[in-house]
């Protein structure tokens, strides 16, 4: 096995939606416009997502762009080791969310009662 395969094969094994990036470079990136964005998420599942993107060396942005286009085209980003940590991270930072909580999360705190209706732009 040469470097490129062996390199190729490693990628392969630990981030699994980057192949067709990675195999594909011969032909070209993709050059995209992005922007920053302000958006808030729960606590303890930003530091999972996080620590999921340390782990894989990955930017969080390169991670949520990888989760979305992959739920977009109704395709799992993660394989069954990425799964695993996954668990382990929601353990360890003791995020109890499952995607049944989806659409009922409800903010706490201060920023929770403010609306934008009384607010001037």
């Amino acid at each position: 096995m040469n470097g490129e395969t062996i390199a190729r094969w490693l990628v392969s094994m630990l981030v699994p939606w980057y192949i067709g990036t990675m195999l594909n470079e011969a032909e070209g990136r993709l050059l995209i416009e992005r922007v920053q964005t302000g958006v808030r998420i729960e606590k303890r599942l930003l530091k999972v997502l996080k620590g999921f993107a340390e782990y894989h060396d990955l930017t969080l942005g390169d991670l949520l762009e990888g989760i979305v286009l992959h739920a977009f085209d109704g395709k799992c980003p993660f394989s069954e080791d990425s799964l695993r940590k996954i668990r382990d991270l929601k353990k360890f930072y003791g995020l109890d969310l499952d995607s049944s909580a989806s659409h009922r999360l409800k903010e706490a705190g201060p920023r929770a009662s403010n609306s934008k209706k009384g607010k001037s732009k």
